[in-house]
């Protein structure tokens, strides 16, 4: 069996060629719905940034979304008032199970130097400041990927929501519609869920909830925002709704272990080996009944592991990976860049 990593740090991060004077970068966050660029002037802190259309590949094609990329850089570039030349590094990270025909439809139209990575690569620096760390992503889909002090790097998960999504809203939402049929059908124990989950999706009964699943079909996004409604369950008491944020948080942990083991984290030789993981996405809003589970998960496999929410926005990540393209790593960190991110956008919302 192939046990090379299922996503790699590309070369230009590994092993950067430092530009002298560098003082512009570019990062963009790619998805399925939008797409945010952002040009960051490293001698005066000023942020500039551009909003697209979605550019994940799966939802829209590699040359809408290419072009999307391409969209969005082109007018944060022109904010800051320069040309892509200036541009010390860029780094585009893209959702989508396989990123290369964006890449190369970005370094026609765009420039060969530009870097694109997986969305994912883009979440475990935003997480971790672009050093040694695990982001755990967990929205609508889940994901973990993770780099360890050698530099190798692992993903576990990311498999869709067919294959995979433990522990995502989506996984959430399913399984809980499925301990409102099973109480339904006397097979499981009674919960709340059964009156929760027709009033949520405005069906008569649970039993016609289950041909919506099939024949409407309900999307993984309206799914996955029914979580919400187990969260507020489990808070409240329900212990079926809480044991779906206990079991979510077992089978989520269980890939971050992978993670962490493959990429030497775990202090198997120094149990006191810290780093951070970095947890990004709206399932985590659910609180201490998934995140505490969860960081005992870890705590298991490595005690010394600093698990927090990630405050950052996405695309921050693509601009520490930008910075440490071009060697000017050292001049930029995650505590600085956050601030200037959220006044930024709060800015873009108000005009």
């Amino acid at each position: 069996m192939n046990r090379t990593p299922l996503v790699e740090l590309p070369a230009a991060i590994t092993h950067p060629h430092p530009r002298e004077g560098a003082r512009f970068l570019l990062g963009i966050d790619g998805g399925a719905t939008k797409t945010l660029a952002a040009v960051l002037d490293l001698q005066t802190n000023a942020l500039h940034l551009a909003h697209g259309g979605p550019s994940n590949q799966d939802a829209v094609g590699a040359r809408a979304a290419g072009e999307a990329l391409i969209g969005a850089a082109d007018e944060a570039i022109a904010h800051a008032g320069i040309a892509r030349e200036q541009l010390g590094a860029a780094v585009l990270a893209v959702a989508g199970t396989d990123t290369e025909a964006v890449a190369k439809h970005v370094r026609s139209a765009g420039s060969p130097d530009w870097i694109v990575v997986n969305d994912v690569v883009g979440a475990w620096a935003t997480a971790t400041g672009a050093g040694p760390g695990v982001a755990v992503i967990s929205g609508t889909g889940s994901n973990v990927f993770g780099v360890g002090p050698g530099g190798r790097s692992w993903r576990a998960g990311g498999w869709g929501h067919l294959l995979g999504d433990e522990g995502s809203g989506y996984w959430l939402g399913v399984q809980s519609i499925k301990a409102a049929l099973a109480d339904r059908e006397s097979s499981g124990p009674a919960t709340a869920l059964s009156d929760a989950a027709p009033a949520f999706f405005d069906c008569e009964s649970v039993e016609a909830l289950a041909p919506y699943v099939y024949a409407k079909p309900l999307t993984k996004g309206e799914i996955a925002a029914f979580a919400t409604e187990t969260a507020k369950l489990a808070e409240s008491g329900d212990a079926v709704a809480r044991e779906l944020f206990e079991r979510g948080a077992r089978e989520l942990g269980a890939q971050i272990a992978a993670v962490i083991r493959r990429c030497a984290l775990d202090g198997a030789s120094n149990q006191e080996l810290e780093f951070p993981v970095g947890l990004i996405g709206s399932a985590f809003k659910a609180g201490p009944m998934f995140v505490d589970p969860l960081t005992r998960a870890i705590h298991e496999v490595a005690p010394a592991a600093r698990v927090a929410r990630v405050e950052m926005a996405p695309v921050g990540g693509s601009l520490l990976l930008a910075a440490a393209a071009c060697g000017a790593g050292r001049k930029l960190s995650a505590q600085e860049l956050t601030p200037l991110i959220e006044s930024a956008l709060a800015g873009s919302a108000a005009r």
